[in-house]
């Protein structure tokens, strides 16, 4: 398995992360080509998954449209 350097990541959360204060959400950085680091925001030095780009994408556009459709 590769291995990344993230100690200088900048995470993020999606802007739509409000209600509960938004600590139950994931994080993710960019600035890695070809994947994207994702953790859990309330496990900041936990674990994280790398998922690829391709992937990444699929999965925000499944989203987007479920959110769309009422699901």
């Amino acid at each position: 398995m590769r291995g990344y350097d993230l100690t200088n990541a900048c995470w993020r959360k999606s802007s739509y992360s409000g209600g509960s204060g938004g600590e139950d959400c994931l994080e993710v950085t960019d600035g890695v080509p070809g994947v994207i680091p994702v953790r859990d925001s309330k496990v900041a030095d936990g674990p994280v998954i790398v998922v690829g780009s391709a992937a990444w994408t699929e999965f925000v556009r499944t989203v987007v449209q479920s959110r769309g459709a009422g699901v």
